[in-house]
């Protein structure tokens, strides 16, 4: 997936400020995709150019002034055949890039003690995601009756960020009870 299609998903839907499509891809699609503001702003602009959106600039009184973009057909034809077209995708599903896990790989050269402060401060960071996946499932169930035909596929992403951030708890455990233990009998 590229931001340009996700932004043209949404739009598919409604048409939304920069500010507003901001929002809502990190309240849906930042499950699994994320995006600086810059970046999104960046792809309105080039999207704009390509015809695949237009934009209406909208005077408020007592707000500043906001663009707002809406999905030409052009957009969403190409939406639709993106969307038609996932092999590639799906060849590259399984792709991880992680810092922090090149970081448990090499900490064998660093302090144990270090290597287990970072895996207890990634501990945390996976109850906060679950407990933010367990809210999108749920959200995603009230607005089942808004949108039968979407809803089930948006929670089907936030069951797998639900589930995948349970998977990363587990094998944090895990190893933190592996350093515990290389710890406890090295002493």
């Amino acid at each position: 997936m590229s931001l340009k299609h996700g932004l043209l998903g949404l739009l598919s839907y409604e048409p939304m400020t920069g500010y507003e499509l901001d929002k809502e891809f990190s309240n849906s699609l930042g499950n699994f995709w994320q995006a600086k503001t810059s970046q999104i702003y960046r792809e309105l602009d080039d999207m704009q150019k390509k015809g695949w959106l237009t934009s209406e600039r909208v005077i408020q009184d007592d707000k500043p002034n906001k663009r707002v973009y809406s999905l030409t057909a052009e957009g969403k034809a190409k939406f639709m055949e993106w969307l038609a077209s996932p092999e590639e995708d799906i060849k590259n599903a399984m792709q991880v890039k992680s810092a922090f896990l090149m970081r448990i790989f090499f900490a064998g050269d660093g302090k144990r003690e270090d290597a287990l402060n970072m895996l207890t401060m990634y501990r945390e960071v996976c109850l906060r995601r679950i407990r933010a996946m367990e809210e999108a499932v749920a959200a995603t169930e009230e607005l089942k009756a808004q949108f039968p035909d979407t809803a089930v596929y948006w929670q089907l992403t936030a069951m797998h960020g639900e589930i995948m951030a349970k998977a990363r708890l587990e094998w944090v455990e895990k190893a933190v009870e592996v350093l515990d233990r290389i710890l406890t009998e090295k002493k």
